[in-house]
């Protein structure tokens, strides 16, 4: 790589955080280049050091980093010796960058045009109405297609995908050289997803815009990288062509994320290879029935007179669950996948029809045992943070059972230990856990009062390939040893078809196809259906 073709080089880069008086070293004397128009994909676990070197080059680190060895240049500049003055006239104007998460990144007081326009503002002179005509068409022209409605909403006004896309136009706004993408399509569904890296790419190819893609998906990585790097530990372990990479990987760590990661569809001998899936037994009894179900939100009254709405979100819906399957459900953002769980659950009472969770011996248990449990995405919402995870565990049986303190005791430590983590981790707050630790907390949670039937909504979409394909290898095993109920909620049909039983499709609120998973992979009926699964035929390898 010549020199004249380099516009971001990062030499011997160390940097730790300062932990009770030592430095703990979170990226270890690494060495990378970006090429004037590639896009560059940086893989690996949580913790492997990839958003902080982000961060390093945008010039964002937090204070509590300390930046130990290295140099970072750009178009043959140090940004490590630069003053903070000039860091910030390249910040969104020759560098810019996309966060994982578009909600907190987005100041909730300000309409998306606002802010959109205020990065242009900083890099540019042009007359009131340049600027708004300016942010308009950007946000035209990352799919926004009803720009001046858009400029006009809150962040919150906006679905996940719309707020991604608003922040790509944030980014892209002022012309930069550089995008770095951290995550920029973890938390959306799969067709949001592949939408997502289509406009990236769009922008790369028109623009010749270099862009820096960080993620933990290799199927992200290998979908628009022209080269990879694969980083562990704060080090470069491997690195080359992003679709040689991950097709013939050389080290043993990079087999591993390879192996790791759910794929539906793999060449062998040019034809599709089958993905193995869960057998249940077709004699046992219905645990859930679900009867013309509809569902509600409510709406806030407009103006002072107004009277109070209600939004239909689940319309129509009826199916069944077996004791010991795992029953899919998929759909994009917005499709109602959640507000359908959060009424099985009774978190959501706005419902017409039936909701039958059946329970042969209900009369001679406690409620409680009846009663389904839920794992959310993120168990920072489930798990009390000012509490200890013992705490959190033995409270639901304080509460749903009549165990002595002794009993509830030893189910505590049981539970911990089937979940794979030592009763040590009952003395840890959760904040003390890495995600894969306090989702394994969260699960111990749902299964300390031995329910019937377990609502799973979207378990593992936040976490890395190992550290998710460890997740999924416990739910099997969980549901093998206590014969579980899964409903399984995923934008991730990779995750989906290797769970599940059967897998119902729900689109806008309504279930649009429901059969056997082996069924549905290779004969879908619905359009929509089709156009999930090929989105999620990004990864073949």
């Amino acid at each position: 790589m010549s020199k004249a073709d380099t516009l971001l080089s990062i030499e011997g880069l160390t940097i730790g955080f300062a932990v009770r008086r030592k430095i703990n070293t979170v990226v270890d004397h690494i060495s990378l280049e970006v090429k004037k128009g590639e896009i560059l994909g940086i893989v690996g676990e949580s913790g492997s050091g990839k958003t902080v070197t982000g961060l390093a080059v945008m010039g964002l680190l937090p204070t509590s980093a300390i930046i130990l060895s290295g140099r970072i240049h750009f178009l043959g500049k140090n940004l490590l010796t630069m003053e903070e003055k000039e860091l910030r006239r390249l910040r969104g104007g020759e560098i810019s960058m996309v966060f994982q998460d578009s909600m907190t990144s987005f100041n909730p007081l300000l309409t998306i045009g606002a802010q959109v326009e205020e990065m242009i503002r900083l890099h540019s002179k042009h007359t009131r109405e340049e600027y708004r005509a300016l942010t308009l068409e950007a946000l035209m022209e990352v799919g926004l297609t009803e720009a001046l409605e858009i400029y006009n909403r809150y962040p919150h006004q906006l679905s996940g995908g719309m707020r991604q896309r608003a922040m790509i136009a944030m980014a892209m706004i002022a012309g930069p050289k550089l995008v770095i993408a951290d995550e920029p399509t973890t938390a959306l569904d799969v067709t949001t997803q592949g939408k997502i890296l289509q406009l990236l790419k769009k922008m790369n190819d028109k623009y010749g815009t270099s862009m820096v893609l960080i993620s933990h998906d290799l199927k992200v990585i290998q979908s628009i990288c022209d080269r990879a790097i694969v980083m562990k530990d704060g080090r470069i372990v491997e690195s080359g062509m992003a679709k040689e990479l991950f097709i013939h990987p050389k080290t043993k760590y990079t087999r591993q994320l390879v192996a790791s990661a759910p794929v539906l569809f793999s060449k062998s001998n040019g034809e599709v290879k089958e993905t193995s899936y869960n057998t249940h037994n077709e004699e046992q009894k219905e645990i859930l029935t679900i009867e013309k179900l509809n569902v509600y939100y409510s709406e806030k009254a407009v103006g002072l007179f107004g009277k109070k709405g209600r939004k239909q979100v689940i319309k129509d819906v009826t199916i069944s669950v077996k004791q010991g399957e795992t029953l899919g459900i998929v759909g994009e953002s917005g499709s109602g996948k959640s507000t359908l769980a959060k009424a099985i659950v009774g978190l959501n009472k706005e419902i017409e029809g039936v909701i039958n969770i059946n329970n042969d011996d209900a009369k001679s248990r406690l409620v409680s045992m009846s009663k389904p449990q839920m794992v959310f995405q993120d168990p920072f919402g489930s798990l009390n943070p000012t509490k200890k995870i013992g705490w959190i565990l033995e409270e639901p049986l304080k509460l749903q059972t009549n165990l002595s303190k002794k009993e509830r005791i030893a189910r505590v430590n049981e539970m911990i230990q089937q979940v794979g983590l030592t009763s040590e981790y009952l003395e840890r707050y959760p904040f003390q856990l890495s995600g894969g630790q306090r989702q394994r907390a969260a699960i111990a949670a749902a299964l300390i009062v031995k329910p019937k039937l377990v609502i799973l909504d979207e378990p593992v979409s936040s976490l890395d390939v190992t550290i998710q394909a460890q997740i999924l290898h416990l739910l099997k095993e969980l549901q093998k040893k206590h014969n579980l109920t899964y409903i399984f909620i995923s934008h991730d049909l990779n995750v989906i078809f290797q769970m599940c039983n059967r897998v119902c499709v729900i689109y806008r609120g309504e279930i649009v196809e429901m059969k056997e998973a082996k069924e549905l992979l290779y004969r879908p009926q619905h359009e929509y259906t089709k156009e999930l699964l090929k989105s999620a035929m990004v990864l073949k390898t």
